[in-house]
């Protein structure tokens, strides 16, 4: 058994911060440079019908729908609620928290997200991602 340090989950925790905060600058300005931190191997998991299998994205398509969709949604803003951290030894970390997305006041889209990282030469990085619709 792994012990887990308060200081990898200090850490990590400032890390995932900083992400969040690049996120809300990414909605703001359209530059998604200080967002790429996804693995090699990443890769998301969306689910948005309920009869339907999930879709599937490498981290190329990701990056891609990524740019997109923040240049599409410039100047709305990323909620991301109710985070919760685990992590799974002082490399591996599992991050869950309810995203949405507003426009003009309005919330346009909502998921269940989960992500997990893990601390590769010296950065976290993203290894996949799950993503459940709820609107």
């Amino acid at each position: 058994m792994n012990l887990i340090t308060k200081e990898a989950v200090d850490r990590f925790t400032i890390m995932h911060d900083q992400y969040i905060s690049d996120w809300h600058e990414a909605m703001a300005t359209g530059d998604t440079t200080a967002l790429d931190r996804m693995a090699k191997a990443y890769y998301v998991a969306f689910f948005d019908n309920p009869s339907a299998k999930p879709l599937f994205f490498n981290a190329e398509e990701s990056w891609k729908g990524m740019q997109d969709s923040v240049n599409q949604l410039l100047g709305d803003h990323k909620n991301f609620d109710h985070r919760v951290i685990r992590l799974k030894d002082n490399e591996q970390a599992v991050v869950f928290y309810d995203l949405s997305i507003t426009y003009r006041d309005n919330k346009v889209a909502q998921f269940f997200t989960i992500e997990n990282w893990q601390f590769i030469d010296g950065n976290w990085l993203i290894q996949s991602e799950i993503q459940q619709r709820i609107i």
